[in-house]
């Protein structure tokens, strides 16, 4: 792998790119974005220079689609005319099944391998990319087919990189991450908008700060994770409903001390 395109440098793509770079790739990191996207992307090191969409198809080994999910399934189809026989094509969006029927149906001349990182922030672009991001945080990848050389090259520097490459299947990893990453955020967001001119929050301690973090997150990023996961995300939501109303239904109960100590087990044992 001598270079590697990366479609959409904001902030996963960013730090895949200052990622690779701490982790010793010395090829060349070509970026497909904005202008003043690649400016600010090149600015911070996470890319050598701009290129154009045929120009990054001519030239790289390895496309890293890193942008809204709904613009991914748009330039798939675009892609395959215009890549190499022998490039690897991966993405980093957040529902996989979506994303893996399109290039199935799509991408004929190339390889391609569903991927998605879970790390992010709730700051966006470039300037908030860190080549750390995906260090010690697990890396799915959802493959359709054996592995190849050029997977295996591409798991070799997600390693590198300090990920835990796992491998899922897309439709189970749709339903998994509506659980562990969607449910957060709308619960986030619910929190939020319930406290909100209720009482005075001058009178809060920490934990309204931290189980409202995920609140600050932009819709614009989260509108095409809902559109593409929303069966999952109803099933994950109507869980937590009901989770909610058996805990209203403890408050004057024994029973609600089960419900702490269920939950503390839980998080006691989740992975940092």
């Amino acid at each position: 792998m001598q270079t590697v395109a990366i479609f959409g440098v904001g902030l996963i793509g960013g730090s895949f790119g200052l990622a690779l770079k701490k982790a010793g790739f010395g090829g060349q990191i070509l970026g497909v974005s904005s202008a003043r996207t690649i400016d600010e992307a090149r600015a911070a090191g996470a890319i050598d220079c701009g290129a154009s969409m045929e120009e990054a198809c001519r030239e790289a080994d390895l496309l890293y689609l890193a942008q809204p999910i709904s613009r991914i399934l748009e330039l798939l189809p675009a892609l395959d005319p215009l890549v190499r026989e022998d490039t690897l094509i991966t993405d980093a969006g957040s529902t996989k099944l979506a994303i893996v029927e399109r290039a199935a149906a799509s991408i004929h001349r190339a390889e391609f391998l569903g991927g998605h990182p879970m790390a992010g922030k709730e700051k966006r672009g470039a300037s908030a990319a860190d080549g750390d991001l995906f260090r010690n945080r697990t890396y799915v990848l959802t493959p359709t087919q054996q592995t190849s050389p050029r997977v295996e090259e591409f798991k070799h520097w997600l390693e590198k990189i300090g990920t835990n490459v796992i491998t899922m299947d897309a439709a189970v990893h749709d339903r998994t991450v509506a659980f562990t990453s969607h449910l957060p955020q709308l619960a986030s967001t619910a929190l939020a908008g319930t406290v909100d001119g209720r009482v005075d929050t001058r009178v809060a301690g920490s934990g309204l700060l931290d189980t409202t973090r995920l609140a600050l997150s932009a819709y614009d990023i989260w509108k095409d994770i809902i559109s593409t996961n929303s069966g999952n995300i109803a099933e994950a939501l109507d869980a937590y409903i009901a989770q909610l109303a058996l805990i209203r239904a403890h408050l004057d109960s024994p029973a609600l001390q089960q419900d702490f100590e269920r939950a503390a087990n839980f998080r006691g044992g989740l992975h940092r």
